[in-house]
C-alpha cells in the first residue's frame, strides 16, 4: 500500500512538474502581465506590482479568468457575493472592502450583501461546532442522506 502511494504521489509530482514547464514558457513577462493588469483594470494595482515577478503573471491569469472570461458561468454579483462571504471569513479588510463594492457595483443590495455575509457566518458556526466536537463524519452524512 505504502508502495503504491509513493508511486502515485511521484506521478503527480512528475505530471504537476511537467504542466508546470510547459505553462511557464506560454506565460508573458512580467511587464507584459503588468500592462494587461492595467488595461484591464485601468490601475496597476500596488499588490500586483508587489507580487513575485515570476509569478504574477500566473496569478494574473486565474484572476482575469475567473473574473473576466465570458464563458463562466457565474454572474459578477453572484462571484462578488460569494467572494464577499469569504473575505469575511478570512477576515481580510481588503477583500471585504472591494467585494463589497463590486458586488454593489454588480446590482447586489444591501440585502444580499447582508445574507451573504450571514451565510458565512451560519457555515463557520456549524463548522466550528462540527470540527470542535469531533462529530463521526460518517454519522453526519448518514443523517443528512449521504452514503
Amino acid at each position: 500500500m505504502k508502495t503504491t502511494i509513493t508511486i502515485a504521489a511521484l506521478a503527480v509530482t512528475a505530471t504537476l512538474s511537467l504542466f508546470s514547464f510547459a505553462g511557464a514558457a506560454e506565460f508573458p513577462t512580467a511587464e507584459e502581465t503588468y500592462q494587461d493588469v492595467e488595461a484591464t483594470l485601468g490601475v496597476l494595482p500596488s499588490h500586483v506590482k508587489a507580487y513575485p515577478p515570476s509569478a504574477v503573471a500566473g496569478a494574473w491569469a486565474m484572476t482575469k479568468g475567473l473574473l473576466f472570461d465570458e464563458s463562466n458561468v457565474l454572474e459578477p454579483k453572484v462571484k462578488a457575493l460569494i467572494n464577499l462571504a469569504v473575505a469575511a471569513q478570512i477576515p481580510c479588510q481588503y477583500c471585504i472592502w472591494l467585494e463589497t463594492k463590486t458586488a454593489k457595483g454588480s446590482g447586489a443590495t444591501d440585502a444580499e450583501v447582508a445574507e451573504a455575509v450571514a451565510q458565512a457566518a451560519y457555515v463557520r458556526h456549524w463548522s466550528t461546532v462540527l470540527n470542535g466536537m469531533q462529530i463521526d463524519f460518517a454519522t453526519f452524512k448518514s443523517e443528512f442522506g449521504g452514503d
